[in-house]
């Protein structure tokens, strides 16, 4: 309390500031002051505001209107530098110090108000925030992104805008000036109440939402503000900076004035001001807020060519405005076509296409680099229009890599063309100041891009030192800045992050994956802008020093060579990312891949024999060109590292070279795909002449003097092939000597020829390729197993960790723990197997969040990590405190198999190509027969030999779609070894270890007798009659024998029971359990089942066979009664309910997968995530440090995930179905498209009917015949009972019988689409089958192409049946959303593939 006083006096005694001048704007008048702490001042003298602009002027007399008001100011403006430098702008002409907030999702009450800190000796001190300060002092309070704040947040200053009070966490209070003199000091303390100096004001920043993401203003905070809404027009063109005499030649270039005449009116076209503005409103975005200022600064120092040609337009102008980069292609026509209007020329393709020389932009060719200083570089930029530019641009202090490159094929990567003209472009973008970021390409899946190899590149041969930060998704926007450390006393503090660091050293950084934190990276803006950032307490960093000014404590300068290239982990949507924002932050260039020459360069210097390179690039392109956005984001996109993951091992194994379809099956992980994915993936290896060779014996290995030895397989085509055996060394324990401990012991492994197989070519991928392992596959089918087995014939020492739902980053990383107050950590053991060289096992990684997955993508590419404690993984030790990764660490990595049933997320998509990829599937009858032999050899051949068929037939009918549970080795051990154990039960009880999980799936248990049945299992019991039978052989049998009358009169219904009461015995009342002639369960002599949800008491068997033949026969027909009635209730006759339920029986089996499927994808939507920053819960040991100052907010609580930014809330999802109901499908119905078509149908009515979450999808089932395109089925939202659904199949057929002959494919998808897009929904689908011959009604690709993507958010599929089927151009011109079905037995399966796909995503 006395040094709080002594503060307050002294400041008391501080002289008041002296005028140093008077402001004249306009009308006003305003004395100016002198700074009392000029260190506070705007520094960004270079970037502020020109104020001779009467755009900028305008709204700074507005601003000076306000704070000679004292009102606070809400500038409203498109994202963009543009508000936040007016703000700055105004600070300096009026010299007020200023305190600036950058808000995002994760800024808390601490933030806003004071902090707390553990100082030296344990001392408790409490530190204001920037916005305390700012009224404490007199500041300017600048707040930017209030769209990104969270509900709640803002209204912490809801007083202090108000009355200028607030409470403060150390017991003071600030209160309005006034109201502090009228204070009596004698009757409180006054070292407890502060005044709000007179001259604090709040300047907040925002995008309007909408248009642009964000949250909605909270209307008490709003009303606070005067707004002030800045003109998109006028802040693009005042961004530019014209003082160079360069720069102002630029704006008489005709290309200039033509450029910004179409970036203007495309600012204005993107404007609605009325409703029907909105509706019809240019699908062309208007460019970000930078786009002229780049341009402006490009075309000054790279002068552009007097013809561009259309393909460098394309890249100049996506540069720009990386946002068509995913915008409809309609966006990118209507562009193409002002250019031309305005005789600039067309637009190449936005996909880039056609770029194959060493240009930059503009066509500018890198010459030569030469060094002037420590860190000034002289680079020279040739073009083939006789114009050169040199220019000094900043650089690293390290060695250069000389350019012109002196030896290529030493370089470490293929300097190609197409390599060269990007990094020259990256050279260009570094020569205007601004920082980079490398966009991925708009096409789903393409070939490598090279973003790694560029980023080193770029770093090489300008000598910078490379920090590579890999940004993960739990990262917030605090912790991209400094990071909380602790003290070896225990006193707590904030150090620098390694991009802070960066900009301290002049290091080149590279933020890789920067997509995944989405809005967060906003919090960079300023820093890549204006290279400007606040830091922890008064820490700060400025663009440059005033004259007399020196760098102190708290005041830094970013270095001069400072700059930032950004990456993406290409694992989500571009939409969801590349914002304006983004694009205002970083001069963006888009990716361009690689040309088919250049992966072939590739290819062939790994050893690549000439044929099989040749057979891959062929697979390669049109496996690409098939696949969807949707599919891109779950399956393997098949890039340059995993061609030449296989092209070394066909270099070094020629044997497997000649079995390319194992290779390549193996890599895109084929077993796995969807049924339709995987129909078209056999078209492709079939037209690229890949075939399918005879699977090999593989004999077991054999352990030698130095190593194991895998023998040669065995068979013809192994022998042809020249197959030879593959020797492995054992591991070096003197390179890990406590490892021994770490190393599996396996007392039984039952060698096999499938799992010997997969050993061999996990032990070739791991310690000869030196390759990290995925493996997936079913449950029970050995991944652990074989990888223990593995590491003990090699020695190997292994750690492992088994993932969760709540697994974090930080409980990867290290183990946190509280030592006497004092945080400390204990490395994990990931850590210890990167440090000792072991294999470390990720199991279950497929029930983990994928951003907790996604580390594992920089570690297994690059050998990086960037650990929460400041340490860093690297491959080579660069810095003290770094470790080192062991040339022997591997990773392997195990999960189930993607989709039904497993229902994991989605991994795959973030770990990139960094793994070799192998599908664990169960063995085939082989080698089941010899694994199951040597585990019982006591049981007969015979009998293992009908098991193991048995339990191939039960998987192919998973398969198939027709069992709805993947049964695996592991049940079939188990079921063998309790046969071996126990040779005295019967096969019926051995099987209800298996099969009692079924009891209440009568569809299982059926195809179960039937399979039992055909492999000669003599089982006559299955399933409930299974366990009842099985009870009855028991020593000890259960009875209840009911007391007093046990005799039949008739059967009866009952008496119901008003209170549902349980009755045991008697004959009175319904639903009872063992009574006689009553409606219930466990007794005898009723003629119906009846439960009430009681226990059941089941009678003797005696008692229950002891019924006279007539009560028998009373019973049945009164049964037979009571089911006529039922059908009569539901208006179906008995032959109708049999025609319904044989349709039902069809597909039964599709209907619970796609069930359980579309229920488990609405309770994913709103599956619990950890919610952090909360005052209960459980303790988050990532902000223990912030408990040991005694903040609320240190816990985590389960919680429903708050959406990105951007995007919507949960919508229902709007899904069409179209049936081809022509007269064709009556007609040739013979091989069974209708029928297949109709139990399709009933599957969706089914599946749909059954969902608990119904809201979550509205759907319809329209037809398309010879007489119209729109024969209305099953209405959206409309509630059908069996009968109804009988009588749209019943419709359906009827159609087909009477309707003309025609077809109205392309019209029905057409009207579907437009239908379906006006929905207010989150996603939106249309399915269509047809048998349409398209070659006799003259239907083109083109013309369903056009109907298909009428609507770009509309995701189309279609399904070809009968003479449709017959169409080869179907995959090939509609890649991944046309499919063949030539078995029309498959027509079901593969609708429900689809569909799965499409939504699951």
């Amino acid at each position: 309390m006395s040094s709080r006083r002594l503060k307050h006096v002294l400041a008391g005694l501080r002289p008041p500031p002296q005028p140093i001048g008077v402001l004249k704007l306009g009308d006003i008048s305003h004395e100016i002051l002198a700074a009392r702490d000029p260190s506070r001042l705007p520094h960004s003298e270079d970037i502020l505001l020109d104020i001779a602009n009467p755009f900028n002027l305008d709204n700074l007399h507005f601003m000076l209107q306000k704070f000679l008001l004292g009102q606070d100011i809400f500038l409203l403006s498109q994202p963009g530098p543009y508000a936040r430098r007016l703000a700055l702008t105004f600070c300096r002409m009026i010299n007020s110090e200023y305190e600036l907030v950058a808000l995002h999702r994760d800024v808390g009450e601490t933030e806003l108000k004071q902090g707390r800190e553990i100082r030296e000796g344990g001392n408790l001190v409490y530190v204001d925030s920037a916005a305390v300060r700012a009224v404490k002092y007199g500041r300017v309070l600048v707040i930017e992104g209030v769209e990104k704040a969270e509900r709640g947040i803002m209204p912490v200053l809801n007083n202090l805008l108000e009355n200028r009070e607030m409470n403060l966490e150390d017991g003071t209070h600030i209160v309005h000036p006034h109201r502090y003199e009228l204070l009596d000091t004698n009757e409180f303390d006054s070292a407890e109440f502060i005044p709000a100096h007179k001259n604090f004001r709040v300047i907040a920043i925002a995008a309007p939402v909408p248009p642009y993401p964000g949250y909605p203003l909270d209307p008490p905070f709003r009303s606070r503000f005067q707004a002030r809404f800045v003109d998109p027009l006028g802040a693009l063109l005042a961004l530019q900076r014209t003082e160079a005499t360069t720069a102002k030649s630029v704006l008489e270039m005709p290309f200039y004035q033509k450029l910004r005449d179409i970036i203007t009116s495309t600012q204005i076209a993107s404007e609605s001001r009325h409703v029907l503005d909105a509706v019809a409103r240019s699908t062309l975005p208007a460019f970000p807020q930078t786009a002229l200022a780049k341009a402006t600064a490009l075309l000054s120092l790279f002068p552009p060519p007097p013809t561009t040609p259309p393909e460098q337009l394309a890249r100049f102008v996506l540069c720009m405005h990386p946002a068509l980069i995913h915008s409809p292609f309609i966006a990118w026509a209507m562009l193409s076509r002002q250019f031309e209007e305005a005789g600039l020329g067309e637009l190449g393709s936005p996909n880039l296409t056609g770029i194959e020389d060493d240009v930059g932009l503009f066509g500018y060719r890198l010459a030569r680099i030469d060094r002037v200083d420590d860190r000034t570089a002289h680079v020279t930029f040739a073009s083939s229009f006789d114009t050169q530019v040199d220019v000094d641009v900043p650089a690293g202090p390290l060695e250069y890599l000389a350019y012109p490159f002196a030896n290529p094929e030493f370089l470490g990567f293929v300097p190609s063309a197409r390599f060269m003209g990007l990094l020259t472009a990256l050279l260009q973008a570094h020569a205007l100041g601004w920082d980079l970021s490398y966009t991925p390409p708009a096409l789903a899946s393409t070939a490598s891009c090279s973003t790694s190899t560029l980023v080193r590149a770029l770093a090489a041969v300008l000598g910078y030192e490379l920090e590579d930060v890999h940004v993960y998704k739990e990262l917030g926007g605090r912790e991209l800045v400094m990071r909380r450390k602790i003290l070896d006393g225990g006193a707590t503090t904030w150090e620098p992050s390694p991009l802070v660091e960066g900009a301290w050293e002049g290091r080149l950084v590279h933020l890789a994956g920067l997509d995944v934190i989405g809005s967060t990276a906003g919090a960079l803006a300023r820093l890549t802008q204006d290279r400007e950032v606040e830091l922890w307490e008064t820490k700060r960093i400025v663009r440059q020093l005033g004259d007399d000014e020196t760098t102190s404590a708290d005041l830094s300068v970013t270095h001069p060579s400072f700059r930032i290239i950004s990456t993406a982990s290409k694992s989500l949507p571009l939409k969801d990312w590349l914002s304006d924002e983004h694009a205002n932050m970083f001069f963006t260039l888009p990716a361009q891949p690689m040309s088919p020459d250049e992966e072939s360069a590739l290819l062939l210097q790994a050893g690549c024999p000439d044929d099989v390179c040749a057979a891959l690039l062929r697979f390669a392109d049109r496996y690409r060109a098939g696949m969807t956005a949707d599919a891109a984001q779950k399956n393997r996109k098949l890039g340059m590292r995993a061609l030449l993951c296989i092209a070394r091992r066909a270099a070094q194994f020629p044997a497997d070279a000649a079995n390319l379809h194992v290779l390549l099956g193996r890599t895109v992980l084929q077993d796995f795909l969807p049924p339709a994915e995987q129909m078209n993936l056999n078209n492709i290896l079939e037209e690229c002449g890949i075939t399918k060779r005879t699977p090999p014996y593989n004999p077991p290995p054999e352990v030698r003097d130095s190593g194991v030895v895998f023998p040669a397989p065995s068979g013809p085509q192994a022998v042809e092939v020249g197959a030879r055996e593959t020797f492995v060394p054992f591991f070096d324990r003197s390179q890990d000597p406590d490892g021994a401990v770490h190393v599996p012991h396996m007392v039984h492994f039952y060698d096999n020829s499938l799992q010997t197989g997969l050993m061999r070519d996990l032990a070739v991928d791991l310690e000869v390729l030196g390759e990290h392992l995925v493996l997936l596959g079913n449950q029970g089918v050995g991944k652990n197993k074989v990888i223990d087995r593995l590491c003990q014939l090699l020695g190997r020492p292994r750690e492992y960790i088994q993932l969760h739902r709540d697994t974090t980053v930080n409980q990867l990383m290290f183990q946190t723990v509280l030592e006497n107050g004092l945080i400390k950590y204990t490395d994990s053991p990931l850590l210890r197997a990167i440090q000792m060289g072991r294999v470390i096992v990720i199991d279950e990684a497929d029930k983990a969040a994928e951003h907790v997955v996604a580390i594992f993508r920089s570690l297994a590419g690059h050998g990086q990590l960037t650990l929460a404690d400041g340490r860093r993984v690297r491959q080579i030790k660069e810095r003290e405190g770094d470790i080192a990764v062991h040339p022997n660490f591997r990773l392997i990595l195990l999960a189930n198999r993607p989709g039904y049933p497993f229902l994991g997320n989605h991994f795959l998509q973030v770990l990139g190509d960094n793994f070799c990829c192998h599908a664990v599937t169960n063995p085939d009858m082989a080698s089941e027969r010899r694994l199951l032999s040597q585990l019982a050899p006591q049981l007969s051949e015979d009998t293992i030999l009908r098991l193991v068929a048995a339990f191939q037939d039960l998987r192919r009918a998973y398969d198939a779609g027709t069992l709805t549970y993947p049964y695996s080795l592991r049940e079939l051990l188990n079921l063998v070894r309790h046969m071996q154990a126990y040779p005295s039960d019967s096969l019926e009880a051995a099987l209800r270890n298996v099969f009692d999980f079924d009891v209440y799936k009568p569809e299982t248990i059926s195809k179960l007798q039937d399979i039992l049945d055909h492999h000669g299992l003599a089982v006559k019991h299955v399933g409930m009659s299974a366990a009842r039978e099985t009870a009855k052989k028991q020593v000890l049998d259960l009875k209840f024998e009911p007391q007093g009358d046990t005799s039949l009169s008739s059967p009866k219904f009952g008496k119901e029971d008003p209170d549902n009461e349980p009755h045991t015995g008697g004959n009175t009342w319904a639903g009872g359990t063992g009574g006689r002639d009553t409606a219930g369960l466990g007794g005898r002599g009723g003629y119906m089942r009846l439960f009430k949800g009681h226990d059941i008491n089941q009678i003797s068997d005696a008692l229950k066979n002891d019924v006279p033949d007539h009560v028998k026969d009373r019973a049945r027909e009164m049964a037979r009664q009571e089911l006529a009635r039922r059908l009569e209730e539901l208006n179906l006759s008995a032959g109708e309910a049999k025609g319904y339920g044989s349709l039902l029986n069809a597909v039964d089996g599709h209907i619970t997968q796609l069930h359980d499927l579309l229920e488990n994808l609405a309770a994913r939507e709103e599956e619990r995530v950890w919610v952090k920053r909360q005052t209960d819960g459980e303790l988050d040991d990532s902000r223990l440090t912030e408990g040991l100052t005694g903040e609320a907010t240190v816990y985590k609580r389960r919680g429903m995930a708050k959406p990105e930014l951007g995007r919507p809330q949960m919508k229902p999802k709007r899904i069409r179905f179209l049936f081809d109901v022509s007269a064709s499908m009556y007609r040739f119905q013979a091989d069974g498209r209708l029928r297949r078509s109709m139990e399709t149908a009933v599957m969706l009515m089914e599946t749909f009917d059954r969902l608990n979450r119904k809201e979550k999808f509205v759907w319809d089932i329209y037809g398309h015949s010879g007489d119209s395109a729109e024969v209305a089925l099953v209405e959206a939202g409309e509630n059908l009972e069996i009968n109804d659904r009988w009588k749209v199949v019943e419709k359906m057929e009827m159609i087909t019988q009477y309707t003309f002959a025609g077809d109205f494919t392309v019209e029905a998808i057409d009207k579907a689409v437009t239908e379906v897009a006006k929905f207010d929904g989150d996603d939106w689908f249309v399915i269509a089958l047809t048998d349409a011959n398209f070659a006799r009604y003259n239907i083109t690709a083109e013309e369903i192409q056009g109907a298909m993507n009428r609507n770009p958010k509309v995701h189309t599929a279609l399904v070809c049946i009968g003479e449709g089927a017959e169409a080869a151009w179907i995959p090939r011109n509609l890649p991944g959303r046309g499919y063949r079905v030539s078995n029309t037995a498959d027509i079901p399966t593969v609708l429900r593939s689809i569909l799965s796909t499409m939504v699951d995503k």
